[in-house]
């Protein structure tokens, strides 16, 4: 998708549709034919409120979409732009133009994010439809745009829809083996350092969280290692994903229904792996490390069992109570290996706990840290690119109680109440005292049931955006 600015009150050449975007209490800025915009947006009384919609056809031919965005924040720009150019796209049109009254390089960047990320889909394996009027613009057309913002909201969106691409992909396709292959495609398009190890490495490593939970599958896990070094990094940050290519739960399997979506329990190391691709693409000045511990977890003779002992990769004991809190024992290895790397931020996301979802609902994640400082800016920019996280305590000593056994070091988790406090305790526990350290847990916001703004349904991609641009601001 292209993205052109231009400029008077003449549409390009070619053009089919057109979006116009409406500040509250001001006038549609529309080049062409003002007199059926007014019209339309009379007809519609549309008010330029962050919900007001219209679409109508002009009589020249013209499909003309309208939306309201209220104060016109960055989040209301590019919600408006997924869901106006949608309607565009619905309707056949495959060069459109978006127009207003007050373009800047911040919304710029907004109009091509949501450009970027309302119009994806992930229909590779759907016969195609020979009726589908819907048709992806090629070119957007953007009224008094600016190009170097536009670009950089375009890789944005792009990454972010890289790592939806990854996760919307079945357990029969990414297999840990087939993750570790794109993350050293991605490795190489980026012209990255990289490092996979497998089975026979990590057991000489002695990463037993790992293989435990791997130990049931036919398809090995493996450890996924990507560098991005520059000279004179401004920050040195590692981003460690959960990368459970597919979770039954092991032994203690999961019910039919709850096993239905685990092709989605490695959407943390999708994320983690888009926000590597855009720190990339727009070169930021910091030395950035991915960590994957990519693992399938399932049921056979050679399964690993409640009440198993393993010792991790750092040394620590635990002793396992359910086999289906298996995504914190792979993050047990791979954050202390990221904490090795020399670094002195790591942050993880996961799809970590039903008690994060139970407690926030599906529209927030949660976020741990006992560092108030990095909470902030974190808060920050998830807020500024409209994705909701929420603060948790990670100081509950009755609620770390529940992780002491009488036989190992920990046990992998406690009771189902405070659930997600609990994980957060025990990935706490592989973490260095040298660096600073936060734990996003993403179940509940890894996927949407119903397409909305820039939200379509399937994987989210979430946390690519802000986490880019959390690094960029270090």
């Amino acid at each position: 998708m292209d993205f052109v600015c231009f400029s008077g009150s003449t549409l390009p050449d070619g053009v089919k549709g057109v979006l116009v975007l409406v500040r509250e209490g001001e006038a549609p800025a529309f080049p062409g034919c003002p007199a059926f915009a007014s019209a339309l947006a009379s007809a519609e009384t549309l008010k330029g409120k962050p919900k007001d919609r219209a679409l109508g056809l002009s009589p020249e031919g013209l499909w003309v979409a309208m939306a309201g965005v209220g104060g016109a924040s960055s989040v209301e720009v590019m919600t408006s732009v997924a869901e106006g150019l949608r309607s565009l796209a619905a309707k056949g049109c495959e060069s459109v133009a978006v127009v207003s009254s007050f373009m800047d390089r911040e919304r710029s960047v907004s109009v091509a994010e949501g450009a970027v990320l309302g119009l994806y889909r992930f229909d590779r394996y759907k016969a195609k439809d020979p009726d589908e009027r819907f048709k992806l613009p090629s070119r957007v057309h953007v009224m008094a745009g600016d190009h170097q913002a536009m670009a950089e909201g375009a890789v944005l969106g792009a990454a972010q829809n890289y790592a939806r691409d990854l996760a919307n992909e079945p357990g029969n396709v990414i297999t840990p083996s087939e993750l570790a292959r794109r993350a050293l495609e991605l490795a190489e398009r980026c012209g990255c350092e990289a490092r996979v190890l497998d089975e026979v490495q990590m057991r000489e490593m002695g990463m037993n969280a790992i293989l435990a939970v791997g130990a049931g599958s036919a398809n090995p896990p493996r450890l996924i290692h990507l560098v991005r070094r520059v000279d004179s990094p401004k920050a040195k940050v590692a981003l460690v994903g959960k990368g459970l290519t597919f979770d039954s739960g092991g032994l203690n399997i999961k019910p039919g229904d709850s096993m239905r979506t685990m092709k989605g329990d490695k959407s943390g190391a999708c994320t983690v792996l888009g926000a590597f691709l855009a720190a990339c693409e727009l070169d930021l000045p910091v030395e950035l490390h991915v960590v994957v511990a990519a693992v399938e977890n399932m049921p056979d003779g050679g399964s690993y069992r409640p009440d198993d002992i393993i010792r991790t990769y750092s040394g620590k004991t635990v002793e396992v109570v359910n086999t289906d809190a298996e995504g914190r024992l792979t993050l047990a290895d791979a954050l202390h290996y990221a904490c090795s790397q020399g670094v002195d931020h790591v942050l993880d996301v996961a799809t970590l706990t039903g008690a994060c979802v139970v407690a926030l609902g599906e529209n927030t994640a949660g976020l741990f840290t006992p560092d108030d400082l990095l909470s902030s800016q974190l808060e920050a920019a998830f807020r500024y690119c409209g994705e909701r996280v929420w603060r948790l305590p990670i100081d509950d000593e009755q609620l770390k109680e529940e992780l002491k056994s009488p036989v190992a070091d920990m046990t992998n988790c406690g009771s189902r109440y405070g659930g997600a406090i609990t994980a957060a305790l025990f990935l706490k526990e592989f973490v260095s005292d040298s660096v600073k350290w936060a734990h996003l847990d993403i179940a509940g916001v890894d996927a949407v049931k119903k397409t909305r703004g820039v939200l379509v349904e399937g994987a989210s991609g979430f946390g690519v955006r802000p986490l880019v641009r959390w690094v960029k601001g270090l």
